[in-house]
């Protein structure tokens, strides 16, 4: 199970930290990856993590703006997300791909998804 949190309502510039934590399974054994949905839009790859740290991805779009950490202590992963634009509005959702390292921007190669939580960047 994924539970995702730490979306909001920010102003454009400003900062926002979504947390996304996975329980019932091995946290170490699993690449973990952030994607977002915009309205009438297709959900699209935002940033991932392999399961042995080797491998850290961002979009173009969000490449020295965000950034993806992981806490094995906490089974937890983050995505800080700073200089936020309003195209980064969208609905961002957590997902886990035990020992996954290839084809980390399909989403259709992840199997565990978190219920979404709601990004809104304001002009």
């Amino acid at each position: 199970q994924l539970q995702a949190s730490g979306g909001g309502l920010v102003q454009a510039g400003g900062s926002l930290r979504l947390s996304c934590a996975l329980s019932g399974h091995m946290f170490s054994t699993y690449s973990l990856g952030w994607f977002r949905q915009a309205p009438q839009k297709e959900r699209e790859f935002v940033a991932a993590n392999t399961w042995d740290g080797r491998i850290t991805l961002y979009a173009t779009s969000v490449k020295g703006r965000f950034t993806l950490s992981r806490d094995n202590d906490k089974n937890t992963i983050y995505l800080q997300m700073d200089s936020l634009k309003p195209q980064d509005t969208a609905v961002y959702y957590c997902a886990a791909r035990q020992y996954g390292t290839t084809s980390l921007g399909e989403s259709s190669r992840w199997p565990y998804w978190g219920q979404g939580t709601l990004v809104t960047v304001s002009s």
